[in-house]
């Protein structure tokens, strides 16, 4: 176990105030009949005045815990003092009944067990040092044990010390276990949310994949008319080179947008010879290519020896998430875009590298997330860096894809890492 594991220094501690209440409830209702029972029925002598009187303020104190308190969630700056207040409320009725030889001494650890597994290990430390000085106190300092002046008890000075040893031992056990517990706790809770996370994401990629079904069947005559238009604008024009080179891109591009658009309306995309099986650096090549036409930055893709000679296949998945981040490096760079592939029987690894001003600092963890936000940039899905990174991080990822985001130290600008192992590129093959 680690410092951070151990102290639960970055952890969002609190302890539930009802279940703080009806803890005290039950102590304060279990207080009553012990001292009930020993005074009226076992009929033996100490100050129940006095008792009954520490109790009413223990019962004072929850009550305005339960209706005085407003917040659910109690830091520890709101019930380590309710905390404390029980360790010398017990210690008190303790002093009156016997001290330490008080058969309910060893209830003295339950606030601190209690702080353990609800709050942070500061106050757990400090409320066990208040029970080891409390303990020793009542040790030497106490009233007699109801009884004890009628000889029935008699306890040597070892066994004293070995109630406050087993006592101390039985704090240290329980407060360590109440850490692991707590700990193990989050743990599982944190486990909880990546999975609803996870079910979230493909949610959404289900919601977005009708979308696209439906924004392919409504842009389908707009893209129709543009061509047409354009076609029509061409013919206008007559030997204006510029104007015609303009236009041609313009036509092109819309015969580009209306392709895609018929291969995302397609039911049996499968039998689609897009999705056929090539390999990873034909594929890159493909995505560069069209970024070309439209850019004027420089775009390299180092290669060297593709040592990996088996074909991978076409999906959906793989072409978006490649353009996503091969379009965001274009997008923010300032003039050049360097593309490193890797394939070998060990890793198969892209790594898309721009000279622009890199990732912002305060996001760079965060990265992926639907929404996020920069102190010097609001991310969205105009930005490139938050829907459009979390759609291209997600669909790549489902193609068992690890992604890695950092700054690069040769050209200055981010670069994006994407990793597969062999075996799990060829997932749809």
């Amino acid at each position: 176990m680690n410092f951070n594991t151990l102290f639960r220094t970055k952890e969002n501690l609190s302890l539930d105030k009802n279940t703080l209440t009806i803890l005290r409830y039950i102590a304060i209702f279990g207080q009553f009949l012990a001292i009930g029972i020993v005074y009226y029925y076992l009929d033996l002598p100490f100050p129940i005045l006095e008792c009954y009187l520490i109790i009413s303020l223990g019962l004072i104190t929850n009550l305005y815990l339960q209706f005085g308190i407003k917040i659910n969630q109690l830091k520890d700056i709101y019930a380590a003092p309710f905390l404390l207040f029980d360790l010398i409320q017990l210690s008190a009725l303790l002093y009156l009944t016997g001290g330490i030889f008080n058969p309910f001494s060893f209830l003295l650890i339950i606030p601190a067990i209690v702080s353990s597994t609800f709050l942070s290990m500061g106050t757990t430390i400090i409320l066990g040092l208040i029970t080891s000085i409390l303990l020793l106190t009542i040790s030497f300092f106490h009233l007699p044990l109801p009884g004890e002046d009628m000889n029935l008890l008699n306890f040597p000075n070892f066994y004293k010390i070995g109630i406050i040893i087993s006592i101390l031992i039985g704090l240290i056990f329980l407060s360590y276990f109440g850490i692991r517990f707590a700990g193990e706790k989050k743990k599982t809770e944190e486990a909880f949310k990546k999975l609803q996370e996870v079910i979230y994401k493909e949610y959404e990629l289900e919601s977005l994949g009708g979308q696209a079904a439906a924004a392919a069947h409504s842009l389908g005559t707009p893209l129709a008319t543009i061509s047409v238009v354009a076609k029509e604008l061409k013919k206008e024009i007559g030997d204006d080179e510029d104007l015609s080179k303009d236009i041609d891109l313009l036509i092109s591009q819309s015969k580009r947008c209306s392709e895609i658009l018929k291969r995302i309306s397609k039911k049996q995309i499968e039998e689609d010879k897009f999705f056929s099986s090539t390999k990873l650096e034909n594929l890159l090549e493909e995505i560069i290519n069209s970024f070309k036409e439209t850019s004027s930055k420089e775009i390299t893709l180092v290669s060297g020896k593709d040592k990996n000679k088996i074909d991978i296949q076409r999906s959906a998945e793989m072409i978006y998430g490649l353009r996503n981040f091969i379009g965001n490096a274009i997008k923010f760079s300032k003039s050049k875009v360097n593309i490193f592939l890797i394939s070998n029987e060990k890793e198969i690894k892209i790594t898309v590298n721009d000279d622009g001003p890199g990732f912002p600092k305060d996001i760079i963890e965060k990265l992926g997330e639907p929404y996020i936000k920069s102190r010097s940039l609001e991310l969205n899905s105009n930005s490139g860096l938050g829907l459009g990174t979390f759609l291209g991080k997600t669909l790549l990822e489902r193609q068992n894809a690890k992604l890695l985001f950092k700054d690069d130290k040769n050209l200055g600008g981010a670069s994006v890492v994407i990793s597969w192992s062999p075996k799990n590129i060829l997932l749809n093959a």
